[in-house]
């Protein structure tokens, strides 16, 4: 088994290395244009997570949902980004497939459904005796 995990660790930058030579003997410079493109891509969408990342998980707190969501969302964007910094087009296309699966809705058990959004609020009110009427003032 060991062999096997040596062999694939070995094989693909092998690979990476194959296709970046004869993607440099096609294209020329536009490789190496598309390769610093690409990086910086990377670079700035790591930066953008690291500053949206408290912003999202306050979010996501607050309005009853699971901080799993927005720690899994931002580790995903930050190994996309990761990817994408390393030069070749294996890994840039691995960290393009990574950025658009979608993220699951994961609601709290206790977190209202979309179809009732009143019923289970986990902002209700001190007193749940609530009498409904009119009245008139008089002065």
């Amino acid at each position: 088994m060991r062999f096997f995990v040596g062999l694939i660790l070995l094989a693909f930058p092998i690979a990476e290395i194959w296709l970046l030579i004869q993607l440099a003997d096609r294209y020329g410079w536009l490789l190496l244009v598309y390769l610093i493109a690409v990086g910086w891509l990377g670079l700035r969408l790591i930066r953008e997570e690291k500053s949206s990342f408290s912003l999202r998980m306050m979010q996501n707190l607050t309005s009853g949902g699971s901080p799993a969501k927005a720690v899994f969302g931002s580790l995903r964007n930050i190994i996309a980004g990761v990817l994408l910094m390393l030069p070749g087009v294996i890994t840039d296309i691995i960290a393009v497939t990574l950025l658009l699966i979608p993220i699951r809705n994961t609601q709290p058990l206790n977190a209202p459904s979309p179809d009732e959004p009143y019923r289970s609020s986990p902002y209700q009110a001190a007193n749940d005796d609530v009498i409904e009427g009119e009245f008139r003032r008089e002065d």
